[in-house]
């Protein structure tokens, strides 16, 4: 048989074994994929996974959103059955473990190419997706993307040392102070005339979330990548990372996130709009 058709082979096998749960989402059984990576031991396969897991982890991927342990009760004979572990695999977790595994094995190979592949068709659809939103909707997309990487970045910022909820609140000083030319949060807050209650994530368009987006991803991967430790420190990695997207900003002639308008409606009352239009649908 030819490379090729091995390929193709390999290929359908594991879009053979995918799953859809009824809300639509795909899922591979870590039992189903062992065998198609050629691990007929579970336990050398359990090890490939925990490995996937570490990788996972060191990418700012939440586990538990990739992989989730499962049981199952199956037949041992006579009638009698046993519970059996198993895992719940995304494609992205199915990904990590054809590139922990076995790299002598051809079916690996494959399946690192195969998994490759379709995620960054998914990534190209959901990029093809986001282009047709309207500015709401990608307002929204933005904003919920940009609180999970908050989430990524407060747990960077405490491991290099920002330990208090004050500490924090001045190091997000710092990357707001870089990106917005000196201004920080209780400026930019005056500048959108808002509310004490009112928060200034909510109050901006898709290309000021966007900005802001970038920052927390880059000052995530530098305070992680560069070791950073103290908070001092902390504080000046993030105004630095600020201040960069800010010159990239300029350098592409693009407009400063202080000077973007202030949208009328706020991502809370988008966010109830559409819940109200989705309850009555």
């Amino acid at each position: 048989m030819t490379n090729k058709k091995i390929i193709t082979q390999h290929h359908a096998t594991f879009e053979g074994a995918r799953h859809v749960d009824e809300d639509g989402n795909e899922f591979w059984l870590a039992r189903d994929l062992a065998p198609l990576l050629e691990y007929q031991d579970w336990r050398n396969f359990v090890q490939v996974v925990e490995k996937a897991k570490v990788a996972c982890q060191q990418s700012a991927q939440a586990i538990d959103d990739h992989f989730g342990d499962l049981t199952k009760m199956v037949e041992i004979g006579s009638g009698a059955k046993r519970e059996l572990s198993d895992i719940r695999l995304s494609r992205y977790a199915c990904y990590l473990i054809v590139q922990n595994g076995d790299p002598s094995k051809t079916v690996i190979a494959n399946g690192q190419t195969y998994f490759a592949m379709q995620t960054r068709r998914q990534e190209l659809a959901d990029d093809a997706q986001f282009a047709l939103f309207n500015e709401n909707e990608k307002r929204l997309a933005i904003r919920n993307e940009l609180a999970v990487h908050n989430k990524h970045l407060a747990a960077a910022a405490k491991d290099a040392g920002v330990a208090t909820p004050i500490d924090y609140a001045i190091f997000q000083d710092h990357g707001y102070r870089g990106l917005y030319g000196g201004l920080g949060a209780k400026d930019i807050h005056a500048r959108k005339d808002l509310k004490k209650s009112q928060k200034i994530l909510d109050h901006m368009g898709s290309t000021e979330l966007a900005a802001n987006l970038f920052r927390a991803t880059q000052a995530e991967e530098k305070l992680k990548r560069d070791q950073v430790s103290g908070k001092q420190k902390a504080n000046q990695t993030h105004f630095e990372v600020g201040k960069k997207v800010r010159q990239t900003i300029t350098e592409l002639g693009g407009t400063m996130p202080e000077a973007l308008p202030t949208p009328e409606a706020s991502v809370k009352q988008i966010e109830n709009a559409k819940r109200k239009l989705d309850n009555r649908s």
